[in-house]
């Protein structure tokens, strides 16, 4: 059964990133059009044109992690773009290596799954994400990992704190949009890894 409250909160986020990214193509097609009138880019032309690509990447992935997940398909090619926009000047490297194309709803509980093992790799490190034969694993490795027990809870359907953070939003999401897929989430750790299977 699918759950009123994860479908109004996916309706919530795609329209507003639909919303917001066409400003900021807005900009970015005005930057470019200064760059082509001629007129010398300074720095804060670069600083700018920086932002506005660094908040068009948080879109296109906030897009699939918390927009509505229709019955679409996604490509690898664009799963990998996404995540190369986001993460190329981060310590966090995700390596997607799912070859085909997916639903785009398990794209959505893998980016979930990537926001909660990003906040416990505070250092950085190598998240590889398959998919074999619809089962999805993320496999962390970072040279410390910081797991916060409470948090990880969340995800084998621990209640919600009332202090639950904005930051934290993904481990309370992602098992209910797991249980609306009829998914089980399993997760292990290490004082160097980290492993999400779904």
């Amino acid at each position: 059964m699918i759950d009123m409250n994860t479908t109004l909160a996916g309706l919530i986020g795609s329209r507003i990133c639909h919303d917001l990214i066409s400003p900021i193509g807005a900009i970015n097609n005005g930057l470019e059009l200064l760059g082509m009138s001629g007129d010398p880019a300074g720095p804060e032309i670069g600083l700018i044109g920086e932002s506005v690509g660094n908040a068009s990447a948080r879109i296109r992935f906030f897009r699939v992690a918390f927009g509505a997940a229709g019955d679409q398909l996604v490509g690898p090619a664009e799963v990998q773009s996404i995540l190369r926009d986001l993460y190329e000047t981060s310590r966090l490297s995700p390596n997607w290596q799912a070859e085909r194309p997916v639903q785009r709803a398990d794209v959505r509980l893998a980016f979930l799954a990537i926001m909660c093992m990003e906040t416990a790799m505070p250092y950085g490190g190598r998240i590889d994400i398959t998919c074999t034969g619809g089962s999805w694993k993320l496999a962390g490795t970072a040279d410390r990992t910081n797991v916060d027990a409470a948090l990880w809870a969340l995800l084998s359907g621990s209640t919600v704190q009332k202090d639950l953070l904005p930051s934290h939003v993904q481990f309370a999401l992602l098992p209910l949009i797991a249980r609306d897929s009829a998914r089980r989430i399993t997760c292990q750790s290490d004082e160097t890894s980290i492993k999400l299977e779904f």
